[in-house]
């Protein structure tokens, strides 16, 4: 597939956690890491870290740089407001669609009513919100898929944001997302979803800085065992004419039609964006049983992704020397421990061998090398905790050494996490590290409990294997 040129006036910026090797020959970074060496040229058009497309060479190296994930997207201008149309699928949640489209002004806005109860009327949603408002029912429930999908087709613009009920934008979420569609090769966008209103509850402290619908803060493109390898339909927002070229959203996926999307439009070679500068509020549940079963349901989506994705769906993505290594690690035996030593000293060799050239200096494999093992050992711990837990707790009750394992696994995992999200989010009442494990345990025993019974149903284990590479 020809990828369209970006224009002139598109601008790129190297992501600031990329390191510059060898005086800018050289980019270290990106998601996953890599070493992306450049060019004479290439550098005197990128020396302060910055690239404007002017000609056909400068946007060829502003592709290689988005698509090598360690540049994002600086467009100049964007579509406007005019070109687009909210769809909005809902079902029984008259509060929450009037609070949306509170929210709204100006737009033009269809509303699929996704066999309510009681019909949403038109006449319910006046009061001069929006230009142009239209009501379409499903006489009997069809799923968030159906919903949208019925919205697209009645769309006449040339883009459609998918906003669901439950959910308000903050103010400027809009320009935000559409200045991305300047590049033709984007297909959706999707806003940073955080919290509503702050709330002393202790699960909705949890959801403020660990929902599952919260990418983070950094802006990144979207791709497979990327650190955004999806993002949530609650709120997207697509070109019309690549989502019906598509087929829309899967409507025999009730759970998971998000996810299959972004990889549907990844598979055919179109670009995804997440913007977090642009954020939408999410009225998150926070009732324990509401809770805990809506993580069941995410997990639940996993085999039914697995069935068609089943390139992209694995718990772990390792390499066979970190797994040995760490497997090793785990006995505790001064033979395990000499092991794993070899093994990290050969994966080192291997590493610097691959990255050998004037622009990297021993410090810099070092330091790739660490970070992959850390990664290795988290991932491992990570999925024995989440989605392994079933057979990792069978395992614990018949030995000791398994069971201390999975206990600093646990902790690990659970800590590292908190260091991750609770630090610096802004909460003001911030969840104390003990209060976090302990939810964020019972977060991935909801999950792991969906995904082995979407597993048992599907009857399909695709979405339990790991993709262990060499």
């Amino acid at each position: 597939m020809t990828t369209a040129r970006l224009p002139d006036g598109f601008a790129v910026q190297v992501d600031r956690k990329v390191r510059v090797l060898g005086r800018g020959s050289a980019l270290l970074g990106g998601s996953p890491t890599r070493l992306l060496r450049l060019a004479p040229a290439a550098q005197d058009m990128l020396a302060d870290g910055r690239l404007e497309v002017r000609d056909a060479v400068s946007a060829q190296l502003a592709r290689t740089l988005l698509d090598a994930t360690v540049a994002h997207p600086r467009p100049a201008g964007g579509p406007s407001h005019r070109d687009i149309t909210v769809v909005i699928p809902v079902r029984d949640n008259i509060l929450g669609l009037k609070r949306l489209m509170s929210a709204l002004r100006g737009l033009r806005v269809i509303v699929v009513d996704d066999g309510s109860q009681v019909p949403v009327r038109p006449e319910d949603l006046t009061g001069g919100h929006c230009c142009e408002v239209q009501v379409l029912r499903h006489p009997h429930s069809r799923g968030p898929a159906a919903a949208r999908n019925t919205g697209l087709r009645a769309c006449q613009t040339e883009f459609v944001a998918f906003l669901d009920s439950d959910v308000v934008p903050r103010r400027g979420w809009l320009e935000a997302l559409l200045g991305h569609f300047c590049d033709p090769a984007v297909a959706l966008v999707a806003p940073r979803i955080v919290g509503m209103a702050d709330s002393g509850h202790l699960l909705a402290r949890y959801e403020a800085i660990r929902s599952s619908l919260d990418l983070g803060g950094c802006e990144a493109p979207v791709i497979p065992y990327s650190k955004v390898a999806y993002v949530p339909s609650a709120a997207i927002i697509c070109r019309c004419s690549a989502l019906r070229e598509l087929g829309g959203f899967d409507e025999a996926l009730h759970s998971g039609e998000d996810v299959d999307l972004c990889w549907r439009f990844v598979d055919a070679g179109s670009r995804l964006r997440y913007e977090p500068i642009a954020q939408v509020e999410h009225d998150h549940r926070i009732t324990l049983r509401d809770w805990a079963a809506r993580k069941a349901f995410y997990g639940g989506s996993a085999a039914p992704l697995a069935a068609r994705h089943p390139d992209k769906t694995a718990p772990m993505v390792i390499s066979g020397w970190s797994l040995a290594g760490w497997a090793l690690m785990a006995f505790g035996s001064a033979l395990g421990y000499l092991v794993s030593l070899a093994l990290a000293a050969l994966t080192g060799q291997r590493l610097a061998k691959s990255m050998r050239g004037s622009d990297t200096v021993p410090a810099d494999v070092l330091m790739v090398m660490l970070r992959g093992l850390a990664a290795a050992g988290l991932q491992i711990a990570s999925a024995l905790c989440r989605h392994y837990w079933p057979v990792a707790l069978v395992a614990a009750l018949f030995s000791q050494r398994f069971r201390r394992t999975l206990l600093v696994a646990a902790v690990v995992d659970g800590v590292v996490d908190w260091l991750r999200h609770a630090r610096g989010s802004g909460d003001s009442r911030p969840l104390g590290v003990l209060a976090y494990l302990l939810i964020k345990r019972v977060d991935d025993l909801a999950y792991g409990a969906g995904l082995w019974g979407g597993v048992l149903r599907e009857r399909n284990l695709a979405a339990l294997k790991p993709q262990i590479r060499s």
